[in-house]
């Protein structure tokens, strides 16, 4: 028991022991800790030091390196502005210089515009003393001259100026004559040029055609099959058709007459299948006129397409080429209206290309230039006046609607086009076999023509010759001097323009001659 108290005792003091060994030792470990840590405190105190002082030397460095800058800065500004304020003072005095030496020279010009006025005053003071004793002097003359002539001063003036006015017009009328002659004779040699080279390279075939009216049957019987039982056959026909039919004693043939070319030809195709299949009943009459119908409006606008693709023509409006196949059953003078434009076209386009135009223009022009008569059975008016106003209305150009409205009139607008597709208008329509003309018609066309001219007052006989291409006129030598003939044959010419009608052009020539008669006794 006691042995077991004391190794329990002395296990506790030894505990005691190495407690206050612990803390004894660990208190040591903290002296030095703290040691260091005061020696190292003081050397970051030191370190800091130094570097703060090296931070305040920069600074004071810098900023006296910025004043410097900035001093220098300013010294540089203020000699810049001393430079401009010098150079300012200069150009001032400059200015005031180049001042001083304008009012001195305005008040030179003064002084001399002031002399100048004075010299002129005196001047003219010393004109009106010489005009006023120049009008003395020729009121004096006057009326010695008066007083020796016998007339007065009016009546000398008077005859003077009818003697200048009578040398100045015969004058005058040379000048007009021997210019108009020049120019004929140069642009007639021109024209010429061109209208030859288009119509050498124009090679269509000849257009004239008669109208056919006329349906030829395989015998007289056919007649009495087409009138019908108390005639309605006949008169479904002529209903459905609008062609009115005429049965005579023409052997073998029928004869429609219509004012409108299409009906007509609709007429004639339905009656030539009606009389080939033999069936002829109204039904029969109407269902054929319809199909014939279908097939010529079919074929109207194929043969306007054609015409234009002949042409080169593109871009023309639908409801135009309607009109232009519609053309192909119109004629004038036997000539074929849709082969005659397509032949102006052509020509209009080679003399457009001579001339240095637009060919395409020109063919458009030509080509369209009659569409007026495809509807003027139907509407009032001239188909020029017609034709282009169907064509403004469908979005044609300017100069096409010229061409179309002015190829057989003078157009004030001075514009070339419509003078271009009437010649070759008159191109086509006057070359040999392009047109018929009866001979009825030709003879009354000639009369006229020497009826115009024997109207004229001075005309002693005319003569219509070259087919009625020329006429001449010979005129009485008393009556109709040089100057007078010129203007004669304008007159006349203007007359028939006005009052005929006829294909191409016509010369008008007046001859006025001479003639001095003596005898030999």
């Amino acid at each position: 028991m006691m042995t077991t108290l004391v190794w329990i005792g002395g296990i506790a003091l030894g505990a005691v022991v190495s407690f206050v060994l612990g803390y004894l030792l660990r208190a040591r470990q903290a002296g030095h800790k703290l040691g260091s840590a005061e020696r190292e405190a003081q050397r970051l105190l030191e370190d800091a030091g130094r570097e703060a002082e090296s931070v305040r030397r920069s600074a004071l460095l810098e900023s006296k390196e910025e004043s410097l800058r900035l001093r220098q800065q300013a010294e540089r500004e203020v000699q810049a502005s001393r430079t401009s304020q010098i150079a300012a003072e200069r150009a001032f005095q400059e200015r005031e210089a180049a001042f001083n030496r304008r009012v001195e020279l305005i008040d030179k010009k003064e002084r001399d515009a002031k002399r100048q006025e004075q010299e002129l005053a005196r001047r003219e003071q010393t004109v009106d003393e010489r005009s006023n004793q120049l009008a003395a002097l020729l009121l004096e003359q006057r009326t010695r001259l008066e007083k020796v002539a016998g007339m007065t001063a009016q009546e000398a003036k008077a005859q003077l100026v009818a003697a200048i006015e009578s040398e100045a017009r015969a004058e005058a009328a040379r000048l007009v004559a021997d210019v108009r002659e020049n120019a004929q004779r140069n642009a007639e040699r021109e024209a010429r040029r061109i209208v030859t080279i288009a119509i050498q390279r124009y090679a269509g075939d000849q257009v004239s055609e008669s109208t056919v009216s006329v349906v030829h049957l395989p015998s007289d019987d056919m007649k009495g099959r087409i009138i019908g039982r108390e005639g309605r056959n006949i008169r479904s026909f002529e209903t459905i058709t609008g062609v009115d039919v005429i049965i005579d004693d023409t052997p073998e043939a029928v004869i429609l007459s219509a004012f409108d070319p299409v009906r007509r030809e609709i007429a004639r195709q339905a009656l030539e299948r009606l009389v080939a299949d033999g069936r002829i009943h109204p039904a029969r009459i109407e269902e054929i006129v319809a199909k014939v119908k279908v097939e010529v409006e079919s074929r109207i606008h194929e043969l306007g397409e054609l015409a234009c693709l002949e042409v080169g023509v593109h871009g023309i409006h639908p409801e135009l080429q309607q009109l232009l196949g519609r053309l192909h059953y119109r004629t004038s003078y036997g000539q074929n209206i849709l082969r005659h434009s397509i032949e102006v076209a052509h020509l209009a386009g080679m003399m457009a290309a001579e001339l240095g135009l637009d060919q395409k223009t020109a063919k458009r022009g030509g080509l369209l230039h009659d569409i007026g008569k495809a509807i003027d059975h139907e509407q009032e008016g001239t188909h020029p006046a017609l034709g282009m106003e169907v064509a403004a209305r469908y979005g044609e150009p300017q100069p096409v609607l010229e061409a179309i409205g002015y190829h057989h009139d003078d157009y004030a607008g001075g514009s070339l086009w419509p003078v271009l597709v009437a010649a070759a208008d008159a191109v086509s329509g006057a070359r040999p076999g392009a047109r018929r003309e009866s001979l009825e018609i030709y003879i009354k066309r000639l009369e006229a023509l020497e009826k115009i001219a024997s109207q004229f007052p001075g005309v002693e006989k005319s003569y219509a010759i070259q087919a009625g291409r020329e006429i001449r006129i010979l005129v009485e030598h008393a009556q109709v001097d040089d100057a007078r003939a010129q203007g004669l044959a304008g007159e006349i010419a203007r007359r028939i323009e006005k009052e005929l009608e006829y294909p191409g052009q016509i010369r008008v020539t007046v001859i006025r001659e001479t003639r001095a008669v003596e005898y030999a006794r």
